[in-house]
């Protein structure tokens, strides 16, 4: 299959490279903004994989040009951040033809209908399939220009939904050729709320902020930085995403399960799972606060789980906290900011029993 790949970041690299040494054609596209990637993978010829998967893959194109990267492809799959999702589908959107489908992973909280959004398609319209999966197949991190480290390939608890939803077990039909590890949403917001950045990310980062904020302490951010008490606070903050699927009428299961499932973690235990988890192993902490695991986690997806609560006449008292606190701590108004909400989904209008009928399979 020819497939491309938007996004040269740690979660991108690592699947251009998997989907390469598995026989496919791939290509790589990302902005001129990046370029330090994509000079080296030209230069290699190729991207250097180590970990659990092992190799050199070898890319059909990598460069700055979207419409080379997606002219003769089958899929292609958006791979970034929650603040990357909008430009991508703007850089596609006078490219993209009938026939090609999308696929944001992952769609940290609605990237999909971002992408649907701004292609101006129809909710029913299947001429050009979007989709969206719970999180990255993938623990891994770009350790150089040009060479990737996979800690951990998924081994399951993975979720996808596809736009509309009796498309999705197409998708992940088509995305499930390497991995084998997807599971075929039974309601969109599920593969939504199934995103556990949010609930893990920010309750780490706020209550080790005195060490991330020193530069010249560094420490492994889940075997160091989830302690007992770490881990109390994200399960507070799980059990709040859980009762938001539940009211919605949507079966969200707990991160230390699915974490199980997914070969990051031996025992589905907030208090120690984290800390002794094999798949989160060796993994550092950020260099600052200022990152994704805020910037993305809080200002994306909490702030929608806190709308989300709202329209269902729920009480978040912990996820409103760790709002307010980073809010105060990167001195910004994650509140007013308002990433990603209903309304920048198109739903402001629906209520929580149209949600729930318009987005179930």
């Amino acid at each position: 299959m020819k497939v491309a790949i938007l996004g040269s970041g740690n979660g991108g690299c690592a699947m251009a490279a998997d989907w390469s040494l598995h026989g496919h054609e791939v290509s790589l596209f990302d902005f001129e903004q990046f370029t330090t990637q994509l000079d080296a993978i030209n230069n290699n010829g190729g991207i250097y994989v180590e970990g659990e998967l092992e190799g050199f893959a070898e890319l059909d194109y990598v460069g700055h040009s979207i419409e080379k990267a997606i002219e003769h492809a089958e899929l292609i799959v958006l791979v970034g951040p929650a603040y990357s999702t909008q430009p991508f589908a703007e850089a596609l959107k006078p490219h993209i033809k009938k026939g090609q489908h999308v696929i944001v992973c992952p769609g940290s909280t609605g990237g999909g209908l971002v992408v649907k959004k701004e292609l101006n398609l129809a909710f029913d319209d299947d001429s050009i399939i979007i989709a969206e999966t719970s999180t990255l197949p993938y623990a891994t991190r770009n350790i150089e220009p040009g060479k990737v480290y996979i800690y951990n390939r998924l081994k399951g608890g993975l979720y996808i939904a596809a736009l509309p939803m009796d498309k999705t077990a197409f998708m992940m039909e088509q995305f499930d050729q390497i991995y084998q590890a997807f599971e075929a949403s039974d309601h969109y917001f599920q593969t939504m709320l199934q995103n556990a950045n949010p609930v893990i990310h920010p309750a780490v980062s706020l209550l080790n902020a005195g060490r991330i904020d020193n530069p010249d302490v560094d420490f492994l951010f889940y075997e160091e930085g989830v302690t007992p008490s770490v881990g109390r606070l994200v399960e507070a903050t799980d059990n709040e995403r859980i009762k938001i699927g539940k009211t919605l009428g949507v079966n969200v299961l707990p991160d230390t399960l699915i974490g199980v499932r997914q070969g990051y973690m031996l025992e589905a235990d907030y208090e120690t799972g984290y800390s002794k988890a094999p798949g989160f192993k060796g993994v550092m902490a950020p260099p600052q606060l200022d990152n994704r695991y805020i910037n993305e986690d809080v200002g994306y997806g909490l702030v929608f789980m806190k709308e989300l609560a709202d329209k269902l006449n729920l009480e978040t008292p912990i996820i409103d906290s760790i709002i307010n606190i980073a809010s105060v701590v990167m001195k910004r108004d994650f509140w007013g900011e308002k990433r990603r909400s209903l309304a920048l989904l198109g739903l402001e209008g629906l209520t929580a029993e149209e949600l729930f009928e318009r987005f179930k399979a």
